[in-house]
Formats: C-alpha cells, sequence, structure tokens
C-alpha cells in the first residue's frame, strides 16, 4: 500500500516512519526544501528517541521517500494524509491555512480515488472545510472524481511516541463512507492484528476527541498543581494525596503529579482552541478557561520559590550581591528538545529581568533560538549538570531529565554558594536532602 504524508514535523515524520516500519511505501512531503534534503541525507530535524535509526532503516529498505512536491506522487497513492502545523492565532483559533492548502492541492492535481486523512488537531468542522476546498478544485477543473475525508487525529506523547504508534492504547478514525472505512482499515489492519482497539466514528466526533481528552489531562495536572499549593500551606503533602486519591478505580494513578506546569505543542495549543471553539458556539467553558489559568499561574510558582529564599526581586533596587540561579532542564519534558510554552522559559525571563545571572544546562537544549528573545550576557549554558550549580544560590529543577534522578549532592553542595533545591517535579526526597543539609522545596511536598 502506497500512501504519502503531507508535513514533516513531529506528528507527519514519526508516522511517516512508522508507517513504513509496518511495510507500508510511505513518501514524506513537505515545502521546505532544506529540511527535505537534511532528511534525505539522514539529519533528524527533531529529537525524538529512536526515531533517526528508524528512519535510516527504512530509507535504506526502500519504504520511505522524501519530497518537496506532493503532485508528484498524488497519484500513486490511495491515502494522504494532512499532518501540517495548525498555530493558534491571537484569539486561540487554529490557524488552518496550511490544512486548507493541502487539501488544495489534492483537489489540483488528483485524478483517481483518494482519502485524505486530517492527522493534524484540528477544531471540530474542519473536514467539511476541507471536503470544500478539493471539491472546490475539482469544480474549477471540471473533473468528476470521487474522494473521501477522514480524520485520524493522533495522540503520540513527545519522548515517547514511536512506541505510542507502534502500540497505541486506541487508534480514533473519523470517517463518512464504507470505501473510506474498508481503505484505513486495509491500512490499519497490522494492529488489528494484535488486538489494539481501532475505534471508528464520525468525523465531528473524532474531531472534538483530541481536543476533548487533551484538555481532560490538562485538567486533571491543573487540579493537581491547584491542591498542591494548597498543600503548601495547610502543611499537607501532595504526594500522599496522589497515593490517596488515585487508589480510587473511579479516578486512577495517571496525570496525578503535581508539578510547575504543564507546556509542549498539544495542551496548551489545544485548550485554546477549545476554549474559542466554544465561544464561537455561544458556550463559554468555564472549567478549562480554570484550567488555563491555574496552569499559567502554575509557571511562575518556581520564581516565588526561589525569591522567597533568595530575594531575587530586590536586586531591582539594591545589587550589591550577585544572585545566581543554577536550572536543570529546559525543554517543556523529557526525552524532546521542544521548547514549546516550556516552565524554563517563564522562569529565565523572570529571573533575568530581576537582575539574576542564570546558569542553565539540558541534555539535548543546548541554545535557544533568537524568536524567543532571550539573550543575556547573564544567561550561561553549562556544560554540565554540576558546572551548571558552580556558584549557585539556588538549583531549580524543570525538566525531569534520567540524569537528574540521582546527582551527587555532596559535589553539588560543595558547588553551590548556599544550598537551595527547589524541586519543580518532586522527583527527590525531601528527607534525605534536609539530612544533608539542603534547604528543599518541592511543590505542595511538605
Amino acid at each position: 500500500m502506497k500512501i504519502a504524508i503531507v508535513g514533516t514535523g513531529y506528528v507527519g515524520l514519526v508516522s511517516g516512519v512508522c508507517f513504513a516500519e509496518i511495510g507500508t511505501d510511505v513518501t514524506c512531503v513537505d515545502v521546505n526544501k532544506e529540511k527535505i534534503e537534511s532528511l534525505k541525507n539522514g539529519v533528524i530535524p527533531i529529537y525524538e528517541p529512536g526515531l533517526e535509526d528508524m528512519v535510516d532503516r527504512n530509507v535504506k529498505a526502500g519504504r520511505l521517500h522524501f519530497t518537496t512536491e506532493l503532485k508528484d506522487v498524488i497519484n500513486d497513492v490511495e491515502v494522504v494524509f494532512s499532518a501540517v502545523g495548525t498555530p493558534p492565532d491571537e484569539d486561540g483559533s487554529a490557524d488552518l491555512r496550511y490544512v486548507l492548502e493541502v487539501a488544495k492541492t489534492v483537489g489540483q492535481y488528483m485524478n483517481h480515488y483518494i482519502v485524505l486523512v486530517t492527522k493534524s488537531t484540528v477544531p471540530v468542522g474542519t473536514a467539511k472545510k476541507v471536503r470544500a476546498a478539493i471539491q472546490a478544485e475539482l469544480d474549477k477543473r471540471g473533473a468528476d472524481i470521487e474522494f473521501d475525508v477522514a480524520s485520524n487525529p493522533e495522540f503520540l506523547k513527545e519522548g515517547a511516541a514511536i512506541k505510542d504508534f507502534m502500540s497505541p492504547d486506541r487508534v480514533v478514525i473519523g470517517v463518512e463512507s464504507e470505501h473510506a472505512k474498508e481503505l484505513m482499515t486495509k491500512l490499519y489492519r497490522p494492529f488489528l492484528l494484535n488486538n489494539f482497539r481501532v475505534l471508528f466514528m464520525d468525523i465531528p466526533s473524532a474531531e472534538m476527541t483530541k481536543y476533548a481528552a487533551n484538555s481532560m489531562l490538562a485538567t486533571r495536572i491543573s487540579f493537581m498543581n491547584d491542591m498542591a499549593n494548597l498543600c503548601d500551606l495547610v502543611g499537607a503533602d501532595i504526594n500522599q494525596v496522589r497515593r490517596g486519591i488515585g487508589a480510587d478505580a473511579r479516578i486512577g494513578s495517571k496525570f496525578l503529579y503535581a508539578g510547575c506546569g504543564y507546556g509542549g505543542s498539544c495542551f496548551p495549543k489545544d485548550v485554546k482552541a477549545l476554549i474559542h471553539t466554544a465561544k464561537e458556539n455561544g458556550y463559554t467553558l468555564q472549567l478549562l478557561e480554570a484550567v488555563e489559568g491555574v496552569n499559567e499561574n502554575q509557571k511562575k510558582v518556581l520564581f516565588k520559590k526561589i525569591n522567597k529564599h533568595i530575594k531575587c526581586e530586590t536586586l531591582r533596587s539594591a545589587q550589591s550581591d550577585e544572585v545566581v540561579v543554577a536550572i536543570w532542564g529546559l525543554a517543556f519534558k523529557p526525552n524532546t528538545d521542544d521548547l514549546r510554552e516550556a516552565t524554563s522559559l517563564v522562569l529565565i525571563r523572570q529571573l533575568l529581568e530581576a537582575g539574576c545571572k542564570v546558569r542553565v544546562f539540558d541534555p539535548v537544549v543546548k541554545s535557544l533560538p533568537k524568536f524567543l528573545g532571550i539573550e543575556s550576557e547573564n544567561l550561561y549554558f553549562a556544560k554540565d549538570a554540576y558546572d551548571a550549580t558552580f556558584g549557585a544560590d539556588a538549583l531549580c529543577l524543570v525538566t525531569e531529565w534520567q540524569e537528574f534522578r540521582l546527582p551527587n549532592w555532596q559535589i553539588i553542595k560543595q558547588s553551590m554558594k548556599h544550598p537551595v533545591i527547589i524541586d519543580g517535579r518532586n522527583i527527590y526526597d525531601p528527607k534525605e536532602l534536609r539530612d544533608l543539609g539542603f534547604l528543599y522545596e518541592g511543590i505542595g511536598v511538605s
């Protein structure tokens, strides 16, 4: 079976490589010529464990190809996946210009039946716009060609995307014809053979499922962060609370970890988009508006905790004492280089604005893109985790990379000016660190 995937970002590239891994002939398409040439040369534009080896293996096997022109391959394939970006506009709505551009291209060049499958996260009702865009181009040509649209939202976790694709807990597919269902069943048959759940439904429900799923997970995170902040005030321990409520089968234990806020390419964008969709339809999602507000505030908690011990804010008026803060972790989560909506960026900006010197280390992220606007002589990228702590008044864990889990605390204590640990992900044992002479603060941890 031959398919094309338009967009070689996170979703498109991982999906294309994984489809190739199960024997599908895949052509990945992207208008960015430099990116396509890099992929042809084995240079991967994103960090995802195991992806580089899979790309190399499937290119050599002749199952994975790269091109800048969808029109050159469209009539050799049965299915076209649209995995282009849907960046948020200022009002939180999803920008569909790239999705509709793919649809127009399909309508301009197709000469046989094709299913155009939207894999990008798009608002409910997008499929109708995609269908209309294809039909408009066919009408311009005077062409009477059957086609179908479908929705196949992705549920990939960055850092575990390959495992999620190859061993999914469910595959959601929205279709509107038996023909499309048959073709998508054929494509996903390897997953059916392994008894993974492939859930067929109508297209609007499939489009809504992705937003609803991410919004539910974001809600659990913000709920736990709110509870953690209250635990700080009343002397309770959020980790004990998590154990207590997670033992309830109706609640479960997943996504009940308090921390310093969620980020990434999905949760913030999808929550905003769903809020916007509701407003467009005359409805207010009060719960999700609160979820978003809690998360934005949670990203500022680390600075408040640091400031409580070293008084960063006083530097604006009295800079006689230089304050140095070490930060472990920049990416919004481990096993990725994704900085979108990362808590680290909020913290770094706050610290620099307060006049602090900031020493950062991340195992993968070695610099900040210029478009973020975070450039300062007071920002130092350390060689390793220990280098980051040299002369620091406080060490703040932001991203819980594996290599940060069991450091040599004696070396760190000797390296730091003041032994203050702010644990933004609650991965350390408070008693152990306090016994070693550190001043320890977690999120809602007594």
